[in-house]
């Protein structure tokens, strides 16, 4: 099939690439600057079109340049970036409306679960947002909907990996709070993936809304510690019943390199059970080779190559879990970018030595990086008179 990606340099977006080109699609990657897709292997393989969501005329012109498409997949979000919630909903009846003029038959939309609240108002921004994207993306005489939901998905890259990292890396001994115990069903990016590409047959999966997870239900306190046992990490919890949501956003704002708005509105999901609701795609999409991965592999999967080796491009990865150089920088560790950082200054002959950094106590390592991140942000800018 010909397959137009919007966010074809996101996370999810540039893996889903590499696997609909793996499974011989043409592939039309959507982006609002082209110019960043330069930057990842498969740029030669594609056919690049400009396409900003947020902007009725350039969704159209994006749509037409694209010329005939089967399937679109709309992995468009402004999750952590103020008022996202309209700017997403918007964005959504955009794309919906620029593909039915385009005569596109199906949209293919990765949203979250939606919990059966009876107050919705006590839904998080970034739930309540996914339910109205799925809704903006269904319109009159349009394309049909797929919307796959997905609570977290482990994989190095993934905000909610890399939050998981730098908690149990930089803090040996967490407050718990009663949220924490929620259950929770999390998916591999490789589990992602495989039900993406699947999405896409109409014969194999007919319209409508599923949830995707793998087989293990579990809780944010049970994947602190099988983080911790994985990555060789001491992690202890101390259960503390009075710090909600709110208050874990603005900590992780300080604490973490992860964009402080986008780790906000994800923590705060995590106040409701992010359970799988109905079956799934369990009865129509057989399991990949191997069966669904559980958390223990794939947490393995994702700790397996950041220690070792530089990232490599998204389309060269051994395995999807693994982190790419087109990935956030804030992404895959403290060690990683310190190594980055201290390469940068760090004569060839000396660069040996820089897997050293991997030893040093994640605290420390994240102590470290925090203070390189201050001194270069204070540091006066010299530029050519």
């Amino acid at each position: 099939m010909r397959i137009l990606v919007t966010g074809a340099s996101g996370y999810v977006g540039s893996r889903l690439v590499t696997a609909l080109l793996e499974d011989r699609h043409q592939v039309v990657a959507a982006t609002r600057n082209p110019a960043r897709l330069k930057r990842f292997g498969w740029i030669d393989d594609v056919v690049p079109v400009t396409l900003d969501a947020s902007d009725p005329g350039s969704a159209r012109t994006g749509m037409d340049a694209a010329g005939p498409i089967d399937v679109v997949y709309y992995l468009v979000h402004g999750l952590g970036q103020p008022g996202f919630r309209e700017a997403d909903r918007a964005a959504a009846g955009n794309v919906a409306a620029a593909a039915r003029d385009a005569g596109v038959r199906r949209i293919v939309y990765l949203g979250g679960f939606v919990p059966d609240d009876p107050e919705k108002e006590a839904l998080s921004e970034h739930l309540t947002s996914r339910a109205e994207v799925a809704e903006a993306l269904t319109i009159e005489d349009g394309p049909e909907l797929v919307w796959l939901g997905a609570a977290m998905i482990i994989g190095a890259g993934s905000t909610s990996f890399e939050m998981l990292r730098y908690v149990v890396d930089r803090f040996p001994v967490m407050p718990l709070p009663g949220w924490m115990y929620n259950p929770i069903d999390p998916i591999s990016i490789r589990d992602v993936l495989h039900y993406l590409v699947a999405a896409a047959d109409t014969a194999q999966v007919p319209a409508g809304a599923y949830d995707i997870c793998g087989p293990d239900t579990t809780t944010y306190r049970e994947l602190l510690r099988k983080y911790a046992r994985i990555s060789g990490r001491w992690h202890a919890g101390l259960r503390v019943p009075l710090i909600d949501t709110a208050a874990a956003s603005l900590f992780t704002a300080v604490a973490l390199p992860v964009p402080p708005g986008l780790a906000g509105d994800l923590v705060e999901s995590l106040d409701h059970p992010m359970r799988a609701s109905g079956s799934g795609l369990g009865d129509r999409v057989p399991d990949p080779p191997g069966g669904l991965l559980g958390v223990d592999d794939a947490i393995a999967l994702a700790l397996a190559d950041s220690s070792e080796h530089a990232p490599r491009p998204v389309n060269a990865l051994a395995d999807p879990h693994h982190l790419a150089d087109s990935d956030p920088d804030w992404a895959g560790g403290d060690a990683l970018r310190i190594r980055r950082l201290a390469r940068a200054v760090t004569p060839p002959i000396a660069r040996s030595t820089l897997g050293l950094v991997n030893s040093v106590p994640g605290p420390l390592a994240g102590a470290l990086r925090t203070g390189l991140d201050i001194l270069i942000t204070l540091t006066p800018k010299v530029g050519p008179a």
